[in-house]
């Protein structure tokens, strides 16, 4: 994304950092033009609220859907089995109360709010949260992964469900803030094909995914891809509280200035995702200001550990001697975003205590004469070696890349930086294929809990499908499994550490920067938020957005 592009095809996973999301729940801190001390609202009219996306909506089945726009809309008109607070706890949503967790941790038992209704009149019920979480799986979407822990989905009784995991999993509650869908209107409005060999339906035709009804606070009216999506407040809705806008209109805008224009003349009320060099326009502006916070997101500079000169780790150790990438963040990246040091972002950091001055102090101080020496001396490195960088369709991502091919010329290597929109892109960067990539940029948006990085970025198991650096270390994998299969804190936090130890050693990874999750927002809304999780939230226990 020149700044948050969402590919306009689906993706291995949603939290594949093509701009700023992971996964979408309603949550946020107190927002733009409102005080944010009073969530509730009775339905008043608020207004209708226009809203600039970075790129257009695709569909809108939470099953299927793969990219950010899609699931700005979708977490709008569908509820989650749980959402976040203001804060990164988790609160009930669909579901009555908080997990009853058993064996430790294998059995997770979710009872339902008996009053969740979805927006044709049907009680949402525990087949309905079952299906939600299996059809993923069962319908071979690109979403499977997201729970692939889970061995059995129970139908207690009509308001309690049961999950029973492979093996005990401590971080299961940041996966189960999925949107619930209605199993009967769903599967009605989908044609499903032939079985694979697996076991598994492929779906034909989705027209679910082009007409949503979920148990969310809006309802879904109207859909023109490319130009905008509308949704309605819904009347009935069950929760708490209702919200006061009575519309929204999402309207894409691809060329992150002109999204900013856009709020300046007042063509829409708020923008998504600020660029570096916008930030002063916003700020100077006399009717709008800019809402941010930082995101749980972690974005990189990776190598292809596979084949190739990159899987020499003293190759590594050169690169990352010749540039700066505290001077690139600072140049190309900031105030949108801020300097990290590992791939733990600084809530995480935070929250678990992670040893991140000693991470930080892995990080080497640029010196071209040693990465020079370094390559010339090296084995692995032909005396006309000229490294490709790929990167994705977004400035910041390529001028780190730049960053890194000026330093290796200075050095005496001629690197070529080569930008790809986002289909070739996903397909080159998990190839292994020196002759396609020695290095890479890319981000990665996760939930408040270390496996949604580690797991998907750095272990075995995911090599090819979000692991695209192909390194291999079986001290490091065996340690990422520790955490992930254990419920223990002290244990899995001991875990992360010796896994992050490894990588910041080895430098499969060179970390760069988590991006803020940034709007602009004119002073005609109030109470609209931003967060670190969801990015934004319109209506919640906290905050009630309205128009003017």
């Amino acid at each position: 994304m020149s700044h948050d592009n969402s590919d306009p095809r689906r993706v291995t996973r949603r939290r594949l950092l093509q701009g700023t999301a992971g996964s979408m729940v309603a949550l946020g801190l107190a927002g733009c033009g409102g005080d944010g001390e009073d969530g509730g609202g009775d339905g008043e009219d608020g207004g209708q609220l226009t809203f600039a996306q970075a790129k257009s909506p695709i569909e809108f089945d939470p099953v299927v859907l793969n990219d950010v726009p899609s699931a700005e809309v979708a977490m709008l008109v569908f509820d989650p089995l749980y959402g976040y607070g203001e804060g990164t706890d988790l609160v009930p949503q669909i579901a009555a109360e908080m997990p009853e967790v058993e064996r430790d941790a294998q059995r997770w038992v979710v009872p339902l709010d008996s009053d969740a209704t979805f927006q044709n009149g049907d009680k949402v019920t525990a087949e309905d949260v079952k299906h939600s979480f299996v059809a993923p799986v069962e319908e071979n979407t690109e979403n499977a992964g997201e729970f692939n822990m889970i061995d059995e989905v129970t139908v207690v009784d009509e308001e309690t469900v049961q999950f029973d995991l492979q093996f005990p999993f401590g971080a299961f509650e940041q996966y189960i803030t999925w949107e619930i869908v209605p199993k009967s209107v769903r599967t009605d409005n989908i044609t499903y094909g032939t079985e694979t060999d697996e076991g598994n339906t492929i779906v034909e035709e989705n027209d679910f995914a082009q007409n949503p009804v979920g148990a969310g606070p809006f309802q879904f009216v109207e859909f023109e891809e490319g130009n905008y999506v509308r949704l309605e407040r819904w009347d009935d809705y069950w929760g708490d509280p209702m919200p006061t806008l009575q519309e929204i209109e999402f309207r894409p805008v691809e060329e992150p200035t002109t999204r900013v224009t856009t709020l300046q003349n007042g063509e829409n009320d708020i923008v998504k995702t600020v660029p570096p060099d916008s930030y002063p326009t916003v700020e100077n502006m006399d009717d709008a200001a800019i809402e941010e916070v930082s995101g749980v997101s972690y974005f990189y500079l990776a190598f292809n550990c596979n084949e190739g000169p990159t899987t020499d780790p003293e190759v590594r150790e050169a690169v990352d001697y010749a540039f700066s990438m505290d001077n690139a963040v600072e140049q190309f990246v900031e105030p949108a975003g801020v300097r990290q040091y590992s791939p733990m972002p600084e809530v995480l950091v935070e929250d678990w205590e992670f040893p991140i001055e000693e991470w930080q102090s892995a990080h080497n101080e640029r010196d071209v004469d040693q990465a020079k020496a370094i390559l010339d001396d090296s084995d692995s490195v032909p005396d006309d070696w000229s490294p490709t960088i790929i990167v994705p369709p977004d400035d910041k991502r390529e001028q780190i890349g730049v960053s890194v091919s000026n330093g290796l010329g200075e050095a005496g290597y001629e690197a070529e930086v080569q930008r790809f929109d986002w289909g070739p892109f996903l397909e080159k960067y998990v190839s292994g294929d020196p002759g396609e990539y020695n290095m890479f940029t890319l981000g990665w948006a996760g939930s408040p809990d270390p496996d949604t990085f580690m797991y998907f970025l750095f272990s075995h198991e995911q090599i090819e499908v979000t692991n695209g650096t192909f390194f291999r270390n079986e001290e490091m994998n065996d340690a990422i499994t520790t955490a992930r299969e254990s419920n223990d804190m002290e244990t899995r936090r001991q875990a992360y550490v010796d896994a992050v130890d490894i990588i910041m050693e080895e430098k499969p990874h060179i970390p760069s920067y988590n991006l803020k999750n940034s709007f602009g927002v004119s002073d005609r809304v109030s109470d609209f938020s931003a967060h670190p999780v969801d990015q934004f939230s319109i209506v919640s226990g906290y905050n009630n957005t309205s128009v003017q």
